[in-house]
């Protein structure tokens, strides 16, 4: 019989070849049970991912387009290097927009670390100025070397090194949410292979009988793909289903725990979970007809 068969089989039904397979009893239970419980760890895996992934584009795409500059000079030249620096970025291709820190937003900078009191305008804290890039860009060597004949204490900073480690995280993030669907439909495969070669050599002899009387090993196999295929299904859907409820009742984080905001799917992301069980149902179906072919084989 052809896969094409096989599947026209698992649409239609067969009320008599159905009654090969037993509807109770340890493979029932199993096959349900695994697929329901890979559905879930499935749904939080891809859950997880996604939303780090999410997160580590946010940084990168915040940072991509950000740039300081470090300015350090004596105070009495502090203001005149400034307006040098400031006057090079109004005349630098690709920069947007440049200003200058103000005591108070730098004091904001440094008090997670310093504590609120800290007195900015008596210590020799560089003076930072913000560069809002545009969507093109600027060239940071050029810009470099005219900062350093103008302003030689301006260091200038692309935050190209932080972007960097969070572009690659956030690709390997999601390779890791690909790789983790992958082991859960193998483990799927493989618990269901053995609970359809359970289900098989538990009723060996009612499989021999039904060779006896002219029965071919494609309908036996049709029957046990079929079975097991839709255990798989309701099985991965319920799992599914609890999962993405799971997910959406998780509390959301407020402005204090940023780092976990956006947990879970968004926007069009809701719709991966309707993905897992026909994948569940599909690996089943392979696996389930894999091994009763060869199960059926070993009879002879």
């Amino acid at each position: 019989m052809s896969v094409a068969g096989d599947i026209l089989g698992l649409l239609k039904g067969e009320a008599q070849a159905d009654r090969v397979v037993p509807r109770s009893g340890q493979a029932a239970r199993l096959t349900l049970a695994v697929s329901g419980a890979m559905a879930f760890l499935a749904v939080f895996a891809l859950a997880l991912s996604l939303a780090a992934g999410r997160l580590a584009d946010r940084w990168a795409g915040a940072l991509a387009q950000s740039s300081t500059i470090r300015l350090s000079a004596p105070e009495a030249e502090m203001e005149a290097q400034t307006w040098a620096v400031l006057t090079v970025l109004e005349q630098t291709p690709g920069v947007e927009s440049a200003r200058a820190l103000s005591d108070d937003e730098q004091r904001a900078l440094l008090e997670p670390w310093f504590g609120p009191d800290l007195p900015v305008a008596d210590l020799p804290v560089p003076r930072l100025i913000e560069i809002v890039e545009t969507p093109a860009g600027y060239d940071a060597e050029g810009l470099r070397a005219r900062l350093a004949a103008e302003a030689p204490g301006a260091v200038l900073d692309d935050h190209t090194r932080w972007r960097r480690p969070l572009v690659e995280a956030a690709d390997r993030l999601r390779l890791l949410g690909w790789l983790s669907l992958a082991l859960i439909l193998g483990s799927t495969a493989a618990m269901i292979t053995l609970a359809a070669q359970a289900a098989l050599a538990s009723n060996e002899q009612v499989l021999r009988v039904l060779r006896l009387v002219g029965a071919r090993d494609a309908y036996i196999a049709r029957a046990f793909v079929r079975r097991f295929t839709r255990r798989a299904l309701t099985g991965a859907a319920v799992g599914a289903g609890l999962g993405t409820l799971a997910i959406a009742l998780l509390p959301r984080a407020a402005a204090e725990g940023a780092f976990l905001t956006g947990l879970g799917f968004a926007g069009a992301g809701w719709l991966w979970p309707l993905a897992i069980p026909p994948l569940a149902a599909v690996t089943a179906f392979w696996a389930t007809r894999i091994a009763a072919f060869r199960t059926l084989r070993g009879l002879r």
